[in-house]
């Protein structure tokens, strides 16, 4: 089986470009950041404080979550009820990034994760991937950009599904969420040593997929 890990701050275009890539491989995409949102999704609806131990425990002893897979495309289930749509929100993106500060949440998404890579040739993103979850994967990419880029690209998905958030909103949530990611104790998000580290800003979709597809056939002829 083959493991590609990509890995990089929120808005670089990671599961756009990690989900394109592996249409055309033919490999498996797993967005692990889905998985992480829907904790959040969860939290925020049933008013879990994550900074209490048995709020936790007892969150995670009666939570269900599956990945599910159709024609290519990851669906992510929360209970039986498929939130794929409903997890993409700034709020729910907040609650994301708070919930994976959490090490008991970590260790109960993370044999989800490897058992899908062992099962499957996968494309799979997310925060800590190649440092964490896929240390032996055969390539690692860091995928990056500027925070004005990014925010800029969040904003423009949001207004298509109907968000009415502002662009000054949309930046100052990425840049929130990029200081808890960098910053966590556990699992912070940095470069794997040996990551490949590609900065997307001025790139069109279509060029990074291009780039990444390069590195792939490169790395792994």
């Amino acid at each position: 089986m083959v493991s590609i890990a990509i890995d990089g701050p929120a808005g670089a275009g990671k599961s756009t470009i990690a989900r394109q890539a592996a249409k055309i491989m033919g490999y498996i995409y797993v967005d692990t950041g889905a998985l992480y949102r829907a904790i959040g999704l969860f939290t925020l609806e049933n008013h879990v404080d994550v900074t209490q131990q048995d709020q936790v425990e007892g969150m995670l002893s009666k939570m269900e979550i599956e990945l599910a897979f159709f024609e290519g495309e990851q669906h992510v289930f929360l209970c039986g009820k498929d939130v794929s749509q409903e997890i993409r929100t700034p709020e729910v993106s907040m609650a994301a990034s708070r919930v994976s500060a959490v090490p008991a949440i970590r260790t109960f998404l993370f044999d989800l994760q490897r058992n899908i890579a062992k099962k499957h040739s996968v494309i799979m993103d997310g925060r800590d991937i190649g440092t964490v979850v896929l240390p032996d994967a055969q390539l690692k990419i860091f995928l990056t950009a500027s925070p004005e880029e990014r925010a800029r690209r969040r904003y423009e998905e949001l207004r298509q599904n109907g968000a009415t958030d502002s662009y000054e909103e949309v930046l100052k949530d990425l840049k929130e969420r990029d200081y808890q990611d960098s910053h966590r104790e556990i699992a912070p998000l940095r470069p794997a040593e040996d990551a490949i580290e590609m900065d997307t800003t001025g790139l069109s979709l279509q060029q990074s997929v291009d780039r990444v597809i390069a590195l792939i056939k490169e790395r792994l002829p």
